[in-house]
């Protein structure tokens, strides 16, 4: 298995008229797997039914929200972890800062070791 990519031109951030244009490489996707399909893969490699997996795979959503929601990271084993990140506006004092200067947050996910490992090892074919 290979990742794909194609080739496109992108101009320069911030210059008018897109300044010296470069070419870049960038992922191409050939399809998306759903909830009910990862159930199906996993159902095949373990003896768990597809009822029980969802059941708890639905459950995980609310557990993880919940515990982000509680300022926790969530660490998921050789998946990763996950945690909230927030961007404030900038104030002249500390005093300043109040939950009103936070605009948004996101969330941050940090891969575990097996999907680093694969990272490391991808090859590439050109589309």
């Amino acid at each position: 298995m290979s990742v794909k990519y194609k080739v496109i031109e992108k101009g320069q951030p911030g210059v008018a008229g897109g300044g010296v244009k470069k070419y870049y490489a960038t992922s191409v996707f050939t399809g998306e797997k759903n909830l009910e399909q990862l159930t199906k893969s996993i159902e095949k490699i373990s003896t768990v039914s597809g009822a029980d997996i969802r059941a708890v795979l639905y459950a995980m959503v609310d557990v993880i929200t919940e515990e982000l929601s509680d300022s926790q990271i969530v660490r998921l084993g050789e998946l990763g972890s996950l945690r909230l990140n927030v961007s404030s506006d900038g104030k002249d004092t500390s005093k300043d800062v109040s939950a009103t200067a936070i605009r948004s947050t996101k969330l941050v996910f940090t891969p575990g070791k097996k999907l680093k490992e694969m990272q490391q090892t991808l090859k590439f074919e050109k589309e």
